[in-house]
């Protein structure tokens, strides 16, 4: 249950990472709000998932999530151009988050 309470920290990490732009360097009170509540709501379900959780397996697991929905959406969404490096880059972290899961103590 704590990985995917872990995952689901991931995804609201990116709904975060997301968030920020719109506050204009959190001078807009209301994308402010969303912001801080989606970063709280994030570290709060990491904070979750780390009761069983090893804490580094669970921290690399919830920001490369994060770095990944961050760059996907930032090409998806913000046009952000999509080179053979960023791909590559992108391939390695999936890879070490693969890793780490299948190698983690339950």
């Amino acid at each position: 249950m704590n990985w995917l309470v872990l995952g689901l920290a991931g995804l609201v990490e990116i709904a975060w990472a997301q968030s920020i732009k719109p506050t204009q360097g959190f001078t807009r009170p209301l994308p402010t709000l969303v912001s801080l509540a989606l970063m709280v709501a994030a570290v709060w379900l990491l904070a979750q998932a780390m009761r069983t959780l090893p804490v580094g397996t669970a921290y690399a697991i919830f920001t490369g999530i994060g770095a990944v929905g961050a760059i996907a959406l930032g090409v998806a969404v913000h046009k952000d151009p999509l080179t053979a490096g960023r791909v590559t880059a992108l391939a390695l972290i999936v890879s070490g988050l693969v890793l780490a899961r299948v190698t983690s103590p339950e």
